[in-house]
């Protein structure tokens, strides 16, 4: 997001790449026809430009997501390019950089799954910018774009999730796109049940859905990340209102708690040899 409103305002097309092991160096950088090579050979006129060579020649700006989920060889491209600012491809030649180029790559430290240490050749051609959480504000202003809820509603869900990075048995807690969710299903889920999407119970089982995935737990932990959250939503949002048993529901429940289920009487267990 904060990218496309560079390149908007400075008038420059961006190329978004997406960073996955499946980007090979054909696919960064573009590739022969092989049917049109048949015919004509390796010429340039049967090469397709993928988007670093793309970026390169009409100095876009060029965007890696996930670079450290790119396999090594694919990387090893942008070496020169970052360099030199130039590309050599065989049978094609040297591509040189138009001087409006630039790259930009964004990873994610915390998650090591499907992902690669970058080398050093790479870290000592770029400069890092490290980007942290928005403030509470701007996270409420974000997370409210997509509801129609009360903002003070909407503040206690953005502090219930930004409480997630905070909490001491929790390693990595909830982006903004938690609270996010967690409004839009608070609504969908309240509709369902005939009730406010304020609601406690409407609020918890949405909170338990939109952050218990996504916060990751200490290794040593005892708890679970259901068990983080409905700490959090109780802390934050204050006790389960207690049911007013003078005004029952038309199943003789309260208004606003689900009918409880019957149990079954446990069966008694046979006694041997008596």
């Amino acid at each position: 997001t904060l990218l496309r409103a560079v390149s908007a305002a400075a008038h420059r097309d961006m190329e978004f790449v997406e960073g996955n092991a499946d980007l090979t160096p054909a696919r960064l950088a573009g590739h022969f026809d092989p049917a049109q090579v048949m015919e004509a050979g390796y010429i340039e006129d049967v090469w397709i430009d993928g988007p670093l060579v793309r970026a390169l020649r009409d100095g876009h700006l060029l965007y890696l997501e996930e670079i450290n989920r790119i396999p090594e060889e694919t990387l090893n491209l942008l070496v020169t390019v970052m360099s030199e600012g130039e590309l050599t491809v065989p049978r094609l030649g040297r591509i040189e950089a138009d001087p409006r180029f630039r790259m930009v790559a964004a990873m994610n430290p915390f998650d090591a799954v499907g992902t690669a240490r970058i080398s050093g050749a790479i870290y000592d051609r770029v400069c890092r910018v490290a980007m942290g959480y928005q403030d509470a504000a701007d996270e409420a202003d974000i997370a409210g774009r997509s509801s129609a809820l009360p903002i003070d509603h909407i503040d206690k869900v953005v502090e219930v999730v930004r409480a997630t990075r905070d909490h001491s048995e929790v390693r990595v807690g909830s982006s903004v796109r938690g609270a996010i969710d967690l409004l839009v299903l608070s609504e969908d889920l309240g509709r369902l049940r005939g009730l406010p999407p304020t609601d406690f119970q409407v609020g918890l089982d949405s909170a338990l859905a939109a952050l218990s995935g996504r916060i990751r737990l200490n290794d040593s932990t005892n708890i679970t990340p259901e068990e983080v959250v409905t700490e959090l939503w109780t802390d934050i949002l204050g006790p389960q209102p207690e049911a007013d048993d003078g005004e029952p529901g038309a199943d003789g429940d309260s208004p606003g708690k689900a009918p409880r289920r019957p149990v079954a009487a446990p069966t008694p267990t046979p006694t041997i040899g008596s």
